[in-house]
């Protein structure tokens, strides 16, 4: 089972284009064939990486993969960037680049790689930290959907339980709404400490111990929430679920998640499909096959019989001298596609009914039939005939 993207690139959902980038390429420089030779683990690494960057660094192919999971992108996208995926020359330009920076010295100046030996190892410039509160967690939940709702698509109401923003103090986690910047980190939200080594200077940059990051400090904590901003509640949330998901699917809805501590932006909701097994019917792709028994004098003779679908029941002909396990199809009457217009089929597989107690009468009967030589197959049909009587009749 393929996993998420973005566990792949270890990101949140809300990762920026840049944050991206930057995962993408540290991740592809420490999987990289040349630098792992006869590596057949790195080597699937790297091709996992790529695949992850190919859809994430894409507007279009992210929103579908976000909505939709990996079935909204289709087949592996690394089947799109040639032998190990989906990084095109660019990308392997900046790697490259950034190997000649931190082991040729190309530095900053002159046209040298994009990021370079502080970014691959903790430093960088410093980044300034939210100055509006952490972002809450994202929540996941699984939804129970019938054949009936899968096939056409609904919108469903979740209530959902989740942390939301405490109405006493506003979500500030202070009783005067009052924050103060931290006196630890200065409101960058960063510590930073250095270390020379004989490859240069090494800086490690975490999180303030103080304020956990946020560069702001609560100042006359609220009693309700204990200076959180945040508390457990319940809401509702509505959702539309397009026609043709199927099983392990997934929704993402943006901001319907937890809310972050002390005015923090909200984390996301994600709603995990699951197929509700159906008492008539089994799934085939975006078809539904029913099992019809039919007796053997309607299979004979044929019949017109109903038939329930998702929609309804409707009328179907059986043609006479139906053989067992035929399938009849209605066409148009199966699953919504989730990725294109129109709809499955329904399949009707057709089988003999044999009934288990028979009268006296029933069983006569039988046996007169039994001796009509146009319902008896012959004792030698023609695909038990020998090698040897096979090719005398065609030479013969």
């Amino acid at each position: 089972m393929k996993r998420d993207y973005y566990e792949v690139l270890g990101l949140s959902r809300s990762a920026s284009k840049d944050e991206i980038k930057k995962a993408y390429r540290k991740l592809a420089m420490k999987y990289h064939p040349d630098k792992n030779p006869d590596n057949s683990e790195a080597e699937e690494h790297f091709k996992e990486v790529n695949e992850a960057y190919e859809v994430l660094s894409n507007d279009d192919k992210r929103r579908r993969y976000d909505q939709f999971g990996h079935a909204g992108v289709g087949s592996s996208a690394s089947s799109q960037g040639g032998a190990y995926g989906g990084a095109g020359a660019g990308d392997f330009g900046d790697i490259f680049s950034a190997f000649n920076d931190m082991f040729g010295g190309g530095g900053r100046s002159g046209g040298g790689s994009p990021f370079g030996f502080e970014d691959v190892f903790g430093g960088g410039t410093r980044r300034s930290r939210s100055s509006t509160g952490i972002r809450g967690g994202d929540l996941k939940i699984r939804l129970k959907l019938t054949l009936e709702e899968i096939s056409k698509g609904v919108e469903k109401t979740l209530k959902i339980k989740k942390q939301i923003p405490c109405e006493v103090c506003g979500g500030t986690g202070s009783k005067t709404g009052n924050l103060e910047t931290c006196p630890t980190c200065q409101g960058t939200g960063e510590v930073r400490q250095a270390s020379k080594t004989m490859f240069g200077q090494f800086v490690n940059i975490t999180a303030c111990p103080t304020c956990g990051g946020e560069g702001k400090v609560v100042k006359d904590r609220c009693t309700s929430c204990h200076g959180d901003g945040i508390k457990q509640g319940e809401t509702t949330v509505k959702v539309n679920i397009p026609a043709g998901v199927e099983d392990g699917n997934y929704l993402t809805l943006r901001g319907q998640g937890n809310a972050g501590p002390r005015g923090g932006s909200n984390g996301d909701l994600i709603v995990v499909i699951e197929e509700a097994a159906h008492k008539l019917f089994v799934r085939r792709g975006d078809d539904v096959i029913y099992n019809l028994p039919v007796s053997y004098p309607d299979m004979v003779l044929g019949t017109k019989v109903e038939v329930p679908t998702l929609e309804g029941r409707v009328k179907l002909t059986v043609p006479p001298g139906t053989q067992p396990n035929t399938m009849l199809r209605i066409s148009g009457k199966g699953i919504g596609h989730l990725k294109s217009p129109g709809r499955g089929d329904h399949l009707v597989k057709v089988n003999v009914y044999i009934p288990r107690d028979l009268s006296h009468r029933d069983k006569e009967l039988l046996k007169e039939i039994k001796k009509s030589e146009h319902l008896v197959p012959d004792e030698k049909t023609d695909h038990e005939k020998s090698f040897f009587e096979k090719a005398r009749d065609i030479f013969g």
